[in-house]
């Protein structure tokens, strides 16, 4: 069996609230490993909001979420697909033991978190329930069974210490990258991965990035264009095939799937900043953390509670 896996961020651009990175892995068969899998699991899953029919949606969260429309489609298909990995978290802090469990220390450490640890994630309802199990049988009758979810969450504290030290946001988030293809390395000693990942910024070449990274390995670059980088790295006789496409969460069900978790544990931890500060001060706007909006966030924090130490540090990001 082959491993193959999809890597995706959200929270890359805004001014408050966390940097979320995922990965989702599955196991295929080698076959697999170039095939769009939408179709394939056409009876359990939908790449459009229209005419699901009880199917999860996976899709690039920014199509999948609508804010006005509260989780919906996020919750329904993060659960679910934690669901047929026999998890099923009854609160925010046994979601992001379960999800993150190296980032969730620091997490609890910042009043606006460490208040909403124990808010209920809804009990898996029985249409979600069905759609996991329909999202199982499927995946198994293909040949492509979901393995695992990660998450990496940089807390604002902590993003904010990596891009004082590394000088660049990008290489924040291509670090972060490198830290799950680690870990996935890791977890599927000794088999062949297929690692699908977002087009980084404008980045077109990797092979250095990827050779810091990974020095015990041989690299060969596949193809590098502006549409698509490429590259196998061999070691200890397995093969790992690297690429960056543009719009990947689009084009790939594995990287979509990331897409969307790394939206929820955020949206989570964004309403749980909001939830704090309101409980201070019940006039206050929420924020989704965007910049425009984050700055008019915090020029109420100032004017409505001025008594309130603020950790700029911790709560606003430096670049």
């Amino acid at each position: 069996m082959t491993i193959l896996a999809g890597i995706d961020e959200a929270g890359f651009g805004p001014l408050l609230g966390p940097l979320v990175v995922s990965s989702c892995a599955f196991s295929i068969t080698p076959e697999l490993a170039d095939q769009d899998l939408w179709p394939l699991l056409r009876k359990s899953v939908g790449k459009t909001r229209s005419g699901l029919r009880g199917r999860l949606l996976i899709a690039d969260s920014k199509k999948a979420y609508k804010r006005a429309e509260g989780l919906g489609h996020l919750e329904r298909t993060a659960l679910a697909a934690l669901g047929t990995l026999g998890e099923r978290p009854a609160d925010l802090a046994t979601l992001l033991n379960v999800l993150c469990p190296d980032c969730a220390p620091r997490i609890w450490d910042y009043p606006w978190y460490a208040a909403s640890r124990g808010t209920a994630i809804p009990a898996e309802r029985a249409d979600t329930r069905i759609a996991a199990k329909v999202f199982a049988e499927d995946t198994a009758r293909v040949g492509a069974n979901l393995m695992g979810l990660t998450c990496h969450c940089l807390d604002v504290g902590h993003y904010n210490a990596m891009v004082e030290r590394m000088k660049n946001k990008s290489q924040v988030l291509f670090v972060t990258t490198t830290q799950l293809i680690q870990k996935l390395l890791d977890r599927f000693e000794g088999q062949d991965l297929h690692i699908l990942i977002d087009r980084q910024g404008g980045r077109v070449h990797y092979r250095e990035h990827l050779l810091r990274s990974f020095a015990g390995m041989e690299l060969r670059i596949v193809q590098e264009t502006e549409q698509r980088s490429a590259y196998e790295l061999r070691g200890r006789s397995r093969k790992v095939c690297i690429s960056f496409t543009v719009g990947a969460d689009g084009r790939h069900l594995p990287v979509a799937l990331a897409s969307m978790v790394s939206k929820y544990v955020r949206e989570l931890l964004v309403e749980s900043m909001n939830r704090h500060f309101a409980g201070l001060s019940p006039d206050l706007k929420p924020t989704a953390g965007y910049w425009q909006d984050g700055l008019r966030f915090l020029k109420d924090l100032r004017e409505q509670l001025p008594e309130v130490p603020l950790d700029r540090h911790r709560l606003v990001r430096c670049r």
